[in-house]
């Protein structure tokens, strides 16, 4: 299932580039964000098993909600870390759909437009 999200953002991301140019540094973004998180993810693993101090929730999630989420989603995957607590999960997944519509209106002109109005 979690591959399956991001492969439905990959076509999200793909049929809005067909339509409207979406910002290339957009792809670095979630890129980098993305090894950021995975690092984040797997140092909070590594620290939980030490009985060390762990990384917060809480930056572990805003990670995640600045473009990172693809990268959590393969850690908790691949790491089997921060897939079974439900309150996590959930604050995770709010984020998720949170950062996809954030991105929804960065990649979109007619959102772009919208927001520098209301910004301006």
């Amino acid at each position: 299932m979690r591959y399956a999200l991001i492969a439905l953002f990959v076509l999200l991301w793909l049929g809005l580039a067909r339509v409207w140019p979406v910002p290339g540094w957009l792809w670095l973004v979630y890129l980098g964000m993305s090894a950021v998180c995975m690092a984040a993810y797997a140092a909070d693993k590594a620290a939980a098993m030490r009985g060390r101090r762990r990384v917060p929730e809480r930056q572990l999630l805003l990670l995640g909600l600045v473009g990172g989420w693809p990268g959590a989603l393969l850690a908790q995957q691949w790491l089997r870390h921060k897939s079974a607590k439900a309150s996590f999960r959930s604050a995770f997944a709010a984020s998720v759909v949170l950062n996809v519509m954030v991105f929804i209106a960065i990649a979109t002109p007619a959102m772009r437009t919208l927001l520098l109005r209301v910004h301006l």
